[in-house]
């Protein structure tokens, strides 16, 4: 019995190691004196420190390790003695009269080692005999540790093929005889230990059994490496004996351990070709034995053996690996009813690897891995089992990795019926992984069809699938995960307008429902490329028919309004304003005077009830003028009604500066270059004249409040749009208004009152500086500013 104190424990083992370095000592006196009857004596009683029953098998191995240490002494002391002419065959004789049975095996085998390296007898005799003698110990724990031994003195003499022990044709046999035959005797007293000492130890005992097992896995290890085994002989009668000795044993720790040890021992190649008898044995196994990662072992193995060249796939194709596969993970779920899902998945997401690199070919493979899960899944609802979750989104993510192409997901059928039992969360982390591997590839989806598909794959990303979701994630990593939407919606692109208005139409559907957080990122994207659809069609359509050149483009128009207004929802008027003004402007290049009329109401409307902070106003005026400037389809009627609506709307705004530079820009809007219907210098001559009307009451104010008139920086401002209507040939802007007005500005820089302004002093400097250049250059232009006093 293993005593329950630790402390005992430790002076039975302290008691141990006394005894055994007494008789070491005595021993070592007698190898140097080559007195080999005390020798013998001493190892003998050296040796019968093993007996012990009283040690836990971690405190037994440090034990036997120190035994161990000596004995390979012994074992020199044997060889040494026989090259002084004592007889191989009388000591291996001598030995066997010790006392006890234990100490007296120890010594057999040390002595047998050393026999078959002398060669006076076959190898396979030998080891035939010490196999057999070991049976007289049945103490499961010692009896491990002696065969154990028996194992490491014996493997480099195994009458291996190439080995200098090789003896006839049949040696090979007689050498895997004797491994298979130590492993059937080990694996028996090791599950033997399942069975001793009371109930409540259970635990205790199967810890111990846990720390004991790779004596037992080393014979396979011995196994494997035996040159003469070839395939023949591994699945006639290698596997085969391996197999019974695990099915027949029916111990869950055993069974579980020995096949994950014939998975990884033996060469990928063999387990390929002896596929049908390997997986035929996992049904046979004890219901509690975790098969799910025996296969998913196996699988792992015959994957990086595919994936390591192309030749061997052949080999696959010929042994119908998937087939096979398919089929035992079909009977081992059926049989094992109470799999938890997190197993199941795991099974179906190892052979979806295999599958991937034996068949990266054969999508109906794929989706039918898929098909069979979403079957199991089926009923199951939205997973809370974390590692179900993890194993889903690995199989999820595995063919994403292998085909890096999101086209070919999108085929699989089943694709998207497994997504829905992830949870929230884990939905949009698997949309996220969607999103980043088509920008990383840069895939174009080009059909609406396909792009119903992923945006119904990426409504985690698209909408609030859990109203508290939203709130826990950080405001950085929304924004990024919007940005990777916005991106991936530029991305698509079809040539057939067609197509590409039907890809419009789907993405709006999917983003109206992203709620007014996410609307400001989203809708950008799909008016931009919209608006590309609409310069395409232009230049398509240069040759065809006024009517139906128009017609789509109306159409486009039409769908943008609506995206525009969904915006109202959130509300973010600076930016509904101008995505109005871009659909403006792109309405004007159409020739579509109507609908580019709309989207300036529609802007002036936003301007008129939606935008009241004054810098916001300040912004939204100049896009305005900026806009209708580049204006060239509207009528006469139209074209007044909005630039008398944007003179009207800047003479309004809060503060006095703002007005001025937005009053002087209007009168942009009065003469443009290449219109020569809009070319007004009455309307520009009145536009620059109030602008100065209020950069003077500027001054007065600011002379009112502060006590001095401020900066002439607006004065120079209006001076410069001066010159440049001068410069265009706007007959209205004199030399004498020019004149009048510089000399206004100098006499306003020269006065107590102004506060001084470097920046105005440059700007002036520079404007001077510019009016000189002008005169220098001669000719035409040079003649016209002549007459200017600078």
């Amino acid at each position: 019995m293993i005593p329950n104190g630790v402390e005992d424990e430790e002076k039975f083992l302290a008691a141990g190691i006394a005894g055994l370095q007494q008789n070491a000592f005595y021993m070592h006196r007698a190898l140097d004196s080559n007195n080999l009857k005390d020798a013998l004596k001493y190892s003998a009683q050296m040796l019968s420190e093993l007996r012990t029953s009283r040690l836990s098998p971690h405190k037994y191995y440090e034990l036997y390790m120190r035994a161990f240490d000596e004995l390979r002494k012994l074992e020199i002391f044997f060889k040494e003695e026989t090259k002084r002419g004592c007889s191989i065959v009388e000591l291996y004789e001598l030995v066997q009269h010790a006392g006890n049975i234990l100490p007296r095996l120890y010594l057999l085998c040390t002595v047998g080692s050393v026999y078959i390296k002398s060669k006076e007898a076959p190898a396979r005799d030998i080891l035939k005999d010490l196999v057999e003698m070991c049976r007289g110990i049945q103490h499961p724990l010692r009896g491990l540790f002696l065969r154990s031994y028996l194992s490491q003195v014996s493997k480099d003499k195994l009458p291996d093929i190439g080995s200098e022990y090789e003896g006839d044709a049949e040696t090979v046999v007689d050498a895997v005889e004797f491994v298979l035959q130590n492993f059937t005797e080990m694996n028996k007293l090791w599950v033997r230990m399942q069975h001793q000492g009371p109930a409540r130890e259970k635990e205790k005992r199967e810890k111990e059994r846990s720390e004991l097992r790779d004596l037992v896995g080393k014979n396979l290890h011995v196994l494997s490496q035996i040159e003469g085994i070839d395939l023949e002989m591994y699945k006639e009668t290698v596997l085969p004996r391996i197999l019974e000795q695990v099915v027949n044993c029916k111990d869950e720790i055993a069974q579980g351990y020995l096949m994950d040890c014939i998975i990884q021992v033996f060469p990928d190649e063999y387990h390929l070709q002896t596929l049908e008898t390997l997986l035929g044995a996992c049904p046979q196994l004890q219901p509690s034995v975790d098969i799910k990662m025996v296969l998913a072992r196996l699988m792992e193995r015959l994957s990086n053996y595919a994936a390591l060249s192309t030749d061997v796939l052949p080999e696959f194709f010929q042994v119908e690996a998937f087939a096979k596969l398919n089929n035992a993970i079909g009977k081992v779920i059926e049989a094992q009813e109470d799999m938890p899902i997190a197993g199941v998945v795991t099974l179906y997401s190892s052979l979806l690897t295999f599958t991937l690199h034996v068949h990266p070919d054969r999508l109906d493979y794929v989706d039918q891995i898929l098909g069979a899960c979403v079957k199991k899944l089926s009923g199951k609802g939205k997973l809370k089992d974390s590692k179900a979750t993890k194993q889903i989104v690995a199989l999820l993510s595995a063919p994403l990795e292998k085909y890096k192409d999101i086209d070919t997901a999108l085929k699989l059928s089943n694709y998207p019926h497994v997504m829905e039992h992830l949870d929230d969360a884990t939905s949009k982390e698997m949309a996220n992984v969607l999103v980043q591997t088509i920008l990383k590839s840069k895939t174009c989806i080009s059909t609406a069809e396909k792009v119903e598909a992923l945006f119904e794959l990426m409504k985690g990303l698209i909408r609030d699938l859990d109203e508290n979701l939203h709130d826990e994630l950080d405001e950085e990593d929304f924004k990024e995960e919007q940005n990777s939407i916005a991106r991936l919606i530029q991305m698509l692109h079809n040539d057939d307008p067609e197509e590409m208005l039907k890809i419009i139409s789907t993405v709006k559907k999917h983003i109206l429902t992203g709620g007014p957080k996410r609307l400001p990122f989203t809708v950008p994207p799909l008016i931009f490329n919209s608006l590309k659809l609409v310069r395409r069609l232009q230049n398509q359509d240069e040759n065809a028919p006024e009517e139906e050149a128009s017609a789509m483009p109306k159409k486009i128009f039409q769908i943008l309004n609506l995206i525009i207004e969904a915006l109202s929802s959130v509300p973010v008027p600076e930016l509904s304003l101008r995505l109005y003004l871009e659909c403006a402007e792109a309405a004007n290049d159409a020739d579509l005077e109507p609908v580019a009329y709309e989207f300036f109401t529609q802007a002036y409307i936003l301007y008129e009830e939606e935008i009241s902070d004054s810098k916001a106003q300040v912004t939204a005026i100049h896009l305005i003028i900026g806009t209708l400037q580049r204006m060239h389809v509207f009528g006469v009627e139209n074209r007044d009604t909005l630039t008398h609506k944007a003179t009207g709307y800047s003479a309004k705004l809060l503060k006095k500066p703002d007005q001025c530079k937005a009053v002087y820009s209007c009168s942009h809007l009065f003469w443009v270059d290449d219109q020569d219907s809009i070319k007004d210098g009455e309307r520009v001559l009145l536009c620059l004249k109030r602008a100065l009307r209020i950069a003077n009451a500027a001054q007065q104010m600011s002379n009112a409040t502060r006590g001095s008139s401020g900066s002439v920086l607006l004065f120079i401002e209006i001076l410069n749009k001066y010159l440049y209507f001068f410069e265009k040939g706007v007959t209205q802007i004199t030399v004498a208004s020019i004149q009048s007005l510089i000399e206004l500005i100098t006499t306003e820089m020269q006065s107590e009152n102004t506060t001084s302004d470097p920046a105005a002093d440059a700007f002036l400097a520079s404007t001077l500086r510019y009016i000189q250049f002008q005169k220098d250059k001669g000719g035409a232009v040079g003649e016209k500013y002549e007459s200017i006093k600078s």
